[in-house]
C-alpha cells in the first residue's frame, strides 16, 4: 500500500508540472480558516538528525501541536527518535522511511524540513503541491532558481511556509529591526554579518567511497543530486562542506548573519557581489572554503559584507566572533550590545527581558509557525517563503563568486546575472529523476 500511494503521488505532482492539478486538490484541507480550530495541528517532522531533534521537541511541546510523524531514510536514527519520542509523550509516531509516503498522507496537517540542504525546497515544494503547510530549515534552498520555484509554490497552493531563521522571532532583533528601519539612526549604509565558528569545525580527513550502510537508503538521500557512490565523509554532518548537498559555512551558520544583515538593511536582492577565500591549512576532503569574504552592493548604493572564519579566530579589539553590525548617518549598532553614536556613547531604548527573548528565539518560531497555520495568514509569519529565498540568494550569490574567483554582476528583477551565462549555470542544477521541480509548481 505504501508503495501505491507513493506511485499516486508522484503521478500527481508530474500532472502539477504539466500544468495540470490532477488529485493534488483532494489532498488539501480549508485554507479560509484552520479547518480543525479546536485540534492541534499534526506535524511529521522529516530529517531527525541535528536540527531534526528541536524540531521533535518544540512541535511535540507546543500548546496547539503534535508530532504525529516521523520520517528519516536512516532506519537507525528513525527507530532512535521514535523511541525518545514515545517516551516523552507516551504516544506511537507513524514512521516513514520516503517522504512521498508523508505527503500522500491526508491525515497529518505540516511537515517540518530538516533534511541536508540539497532536499529542502524540493521537499517544502513536494509538501505544498499535497496540501501541507511547512517549516523548512535554513538555508531554504540549494540554489537561487528552486527558491523562487518554492516562494511559487507557496503562493500558488495557500500554503503557509516558514524559514528556519529564529532570530527573526527573537523579541530583540524584531524591535531593535524596525528602530533601524524607523531612522532611529538615521539611513543604514553598511551591514556586516559575521561567523568565526571555531568550534565544531577541524579537518575531516579523506574518505573513499564504500558501499552504504544497510541502514541507510542512500538513494532516497541522495535525491535530486547526481548519483554518485556513498562516502562516509558526507553522512550524517560533513555533506556540508560538499556542493552537491550543502552551501559550505555560508550556508549553513552565515546564513543566520546573512538574513539578518538582509533584514536590517532593507536593500532586497544585490546588483553585485564579490567573493574570496579558500580551505586553508586543512588537506581533507572538503570542497566548500573555511574563510570567505563576501561583498555586496545594492542599487541604492547600500553595501553588505560577510566573513566566514574556520581556522580559528583572536581577540580583535573585542568584535563579535559571531553576529552582526549596522552603520548609519547617526551611529552604529553591535548584536547584544545595542546602539552607539560616533563618539562611542550608549544609546538606551526599552529593555526586553532576557528569559522572553530566549522563548522567542526557539520555541516562539516554532510556535508563530504554528499560529499562522490556524489563522492562514501569510503576514502573521516572522519568516515567509519569500524572505527566507531573499536571504538564502545572498549565500548562493557569494558562493558562486567565490567558485568562479570573479566578481559578479547580478539583475534582481530577473534574479539572473548579467549577460554571464558561466554565472548563470550555477543559479540550479541537474535534477536527478524522479526527483524533479517542475517549471510550473
Amino acid at each position: 500500500m505504501a508503495d501505491l500511494t507513493r506511485r499516486n503521488f508522484v503521478k500527481n505532482t508530474a500532472g502539477i508540472a504539466a500544468g495540470a492539478a490532477v488529485g493534488i486538490g483532494a489532498l488539501k484541507r480549508s485554507t479560509a480558516a484552520w479547518a480543525g480550530a479546536n485540534e492541534k495541528v499534526r506535524v511529521c517532522v522529516i530529517g531527525l538528525n541535528g536540527r531534526g531533534t528541536s524540531h521533535i521537541k518544540a512541535f511535540s511541546t507546543l500548546d496547539d501541536s503534535e508530532v504525529v510523524a516521523l520520517c528519516d531514510v536512516d532506519s537507525e536514527v528513525l527507530n532512535k527518535s521514535a523511541a525518545k519520542l514515545k517516551k516523552a509523550t507516551g504516544k506511537e509516531p507513524k514512521l516513514y522511511a520516503d517522504l512521498r509516503d508523508v505527503l500522500a498522507d491526508d491525515s497529518i496537517d505540516a511537515i517540518s524540513i530538516a533534511t541536508p540542504n540539497h532536499w529542502h525546497s524540493l521537499a517544502a515544494i513536494w509538501g505544498c503541491q499535497a496540501g501541507k503547510d511547512v517549516y523548512v530549515e535554513k538555508p531554504l534552498s540549494h540554489n537561487v532558481w528552486e527558491g523562487r520555484k518554492l516562494v511559487e509554490a507557496a503562493k500558488a497552493h495557500g500554503r503557509i511556509v516558514q524559514h528556519g531563521t529564529q532570530s527573526r522571532s527573537d523579541t530583540i532583533w524584531r524591535r531593535d529591526i524596525q528602530m533601524l528601519h524607523d531612522g532611529f539612526i538615521g539611513e543604514v549604509h553598511l551591514a556586516k554579518g559575521l561567523t568565526y565558528k571555531t568550534g565544531g569545525r577541524h579537518s575531516i580527513g579523506i574518505e573513499q567511497p564504500t558501499s552504504p550502510p544497510e541502514n541507510l537508503d542512500w538513494n532516497l538521500w541522495q535525491g535530486p543530486a547526481e548519483e554518485q557512490k556513498y562516502c562516509k565523509n558526507y553522512v550524517h554532518y560533513n555533506w556540508h562542506w560538499f556542493w552537491d548537498y550543502g552551501n559550505g559555512e555560508t550556508g549553513n551558520q552565515l546564513v543566520h548573519q546573512m538574513d539578518l544583515a538582509v533584514w536590517g538593511l532593507n536593500a532586497g536582492l544585490p546588483t553585485s557581489v564579490q567573493s574570496a577565500g579558500g580551505r586553508y591549512h586543512w588537506k581533507d576532503q572538503g570542497e566548500t572554503p573555511n574563510v570567505q569574504i563576501t561583498t555586496f552592493g545594492y542599487a541604492n548604493g547600500k553595501t553588505l559584507v560577510a566573513e566566514v572564519r574556520n581556522v580559528g579566530s583572536y581577540d580583535e579589539a573585542g568584535v563579535l566572533v559571531t553576529g552582526n553590525t549596522f552603520l548609519a548617518e547617526k551611529g552604529y549598532y553591535v548584536e547584544k550590545k545595542g546602539f552607539f553614536d560616533y563618539k562611542h556613547n550608549p544609546i538606551p531604548v526599552e529593555g526586553v527581558k532576557v528569559e522572553d527573548r530566549e522563548k522567542a528565539r526557539e520555541t516562539g518560531h516554532f510556535g508563530n509557525f504554528i499560529d499562522a497555520v490556524r489563522s492562514r495568514k501569510n503576514e502573521d509569519l516572522h519568516a515567509t517563503a519569500l524572505q527566507g529565498h531573499v536571504s538564502s540568494v545572498h549565500c548562493h550569490l557569494g558562493n558562486i563568486s567565490y567558485r568562479l574567483g570573479r566578481s559578479l554582476a547580478f539583475d534582481p528583477k530577473t534574479e539572473r546575472f548579467v549577460n554571464d551565462s558561466e554565472a548563470d549555470a550555477y543559479l540550479t542544477r541537474n535534477y536527478r529523476s524522479p526527483f524533479l521541480i517542475p517549471e510550473t509548481v
